[in-house]
């Protein structure tokens, strides 16, 4: 009996594999390139010196722009254009050197890959210097 139970689960899981070979089908919509893994991230800013502020938060996804980021198209185009890293070389910006830190957090994932990073910048115009879009809030 015990025989004819392994031939039967056997069976079963053979019925549900793909062929060997086959490859995962593409996304219609992707002009037959297999679909990316999604972005997913909860952006964070906090200003850790004012100890009435509270923290703001948002989040984004990407593939298509959305989540509640009021950016979220220009934050998805500049992870595109990073490959997905936060900071980047710096905008044409000019800032003053005042010294208003400012904490940005980023955990989630972004194309299938995890994301955790955090980062003090000396003032808000810094961090948006560097980061672009990410974390215009």
């Amino acid at each position: 009996m015990s025989h004819l139970i392994a031939t039967v689960v056997t069976g079963a899981a053979l019925a549900v594999l793909p062929p060997a070979g086959s490859a995962p089908e593409a996304d219609p919509a992707q002009h037959g390139r297999p679909a990316a893994a999604g972005t997913a991230l909860r952006l964070t800013v906090s200003h850790p010196e004012a100890a009435a502020a509270t923290p703001r938060s948002v989040t984004l996804s990407c593939d298509p722009p959305g989540g509640s980021h009021p950016r979220a198209a220009q934050a998805c185009a500049d992870l595109d254009r990073s490959g997905g890293r936060i900071v980047r070389e710096r905008e044409e910006a000019i800032c003053t050197t005042e010294y208003r830190p400012v904490t940005a957090r980023a955990t989630g994932m972004w194309r299938g890959r995890p994301v955790t990073f955090v980062r003090t910048f000396p003032n808000p115009c810094v961090m948006a210097a560097r980061t672009g879009a990410i974390f215009r809030f």
